[in-house]
């Protein structure tokens, strides 16, 4: 069972989401959240395995709510997922580097919803790679010159898979890009996260883009 924590200051838009979540045999709002400060308090009591938390809230807001769970050591398996109002928000990108493991767009088709939070309760892809790429790729592309150093650390191998995830690719994808094991791609991947300390696959992006590993597409 999937427990999910819903972290938004609209009582509205918290009744649709459980209301869509609960219909799922495989899902269960353990707790709802009108600020950041009860997303945080509500975490710990319940440990969730996803919390979708809004990024604009009272008391607390979104990104530092994201920050303080994803600093929390006895929050290490609650993966948190942003939401917002738009695809772009320039919000969203300072969240994920918080250490939100994606995000979403509220008005999402309720499939892609209900897909989302099983991937993210799984923490092994990101959410709407697409979006999060070109997102990424905008903000960090206005940011002065990377800095390589950090990359030093990873094998040519684990660069490599590190570019791969930063694309989107899933860890099937990697393996048949690669022409590797989907065992030996995640390995791969676990890997260059621990040596990065980053705390999932949203963080291994961040990184890959503010590194220089992976450049931003114009016009992507």
């Amino acid at each position: 069972m999937i427990r999910v924590l819903l972290a938004d200051d609209q009582a509205l838009i918290r009744g649709g989401f459980r209301a869509l979540l609960e219909a799922e045999d495989d899902i269960e709002v353990v707790a709802e959240a009108a600020n950041g400060e009860q997303a945080v308090a509500l975490a710990l009591a319940h440990l969730p395995d996803v919390a979708l938390v809004d990024v604009q809230m009272p008391v607390l807001d979104g990104i530092e709510a994201t920050r303080r769970i994803a600093g929390d050591e006895r929050l290490s398996g609650v993966h948190v997922v942003i939401l917002t109002n738009y695809g772009l928000d320039e919000y969203v990108f300072d969240a994920l580097r918080a250490g939100a493991g994606g995000f979403l767009v509220k008005d999402t088709e309720p499939v892609d919803l209900l897909q989302g939070v099983r991937v993210a309760a799984r923490g092994d892809a990101l959410l709407s790679p697409s979006i999060t790429r070109r997102l990424i790729g905008e903000f960090v592309a206005r940011r002065p010159e990377p800095d390589h150093h950090g990359l030093d650390v990873l094998t040519n191998r684990e660069r490599e898979v590190t570019a791969l995830v930063a694309r989107g690719l899933s860890n099937d994808e990697i393996a048949a890009h690669m022409v590797i094991s989907p065992t030996t791609a995640k390995t791969h991947v676990s890997r260059a996260m621990t040596k990065l300390h980053a705390r999932d696959r949203a963080q291994l992006v961040v990184f890959a883009y503010e590194s220089g590993l992976v450049v931003p597409r114009a016009g992507r």
